[in-house]
């Protein structure tokens, strides 16, 4: 069972999908980083020594940043343009789409469901 950066890796899967189970990692960074740890990412994850785990931890903490790092400094980047008042920053405090979607017909995932919207402005109305 191998655990990297707080994170289980599931067993059955390849280590080279198994690697982008971790906040930060795709597939790309994780074939950089089995060539550079020298591991056949074809090898399960149930089938790593602990050797190996532990040269994929030290190249990931050494390169990297990933999980709770990230997280925070996307949050922080986020507030940053929240507090300066630029366009995105006011998009992201609306909760509406910020790279120049078109919001009349779609945007329903930065929305919400389209009868809550619709409840709301009749009890504004009233």
């Amino acid at each position: 069972m191998a655990r990297i950066a707080g994170i289980t890796l599931p067993p059955d899967k390849r280590i080279e999908v198994g690697l982008t189970y971790i906040h930060g990692i795709g597939r790309s960074k994780s074939l950089k980083i089995l060539d550079e740890a020298k591991i056949d990412r074809n090898k399960k994850v149930k089938a790593l020594s602990e050797d190996e785990v532990n040269k994929i931890r030290q190249i990931i903490e050494k390169r990297e940043k990933i999980e709770g790092d990230l997280r925070q400094e996307v949050a922080m980047n986020i507030k940053r343009l929240v507090d300066i008042g630029c366009y995105r920053g006011l998009r992201h405090k609306k909760k509406l789409p910020v790279r120049g979607q078109r919001t009349k017909t779609n945007a329903r995932t930065r929305k919400g469901a389209r009868g809550q919207r619709i409840k709301k402005l009749k009890d504004k109305k009233v």
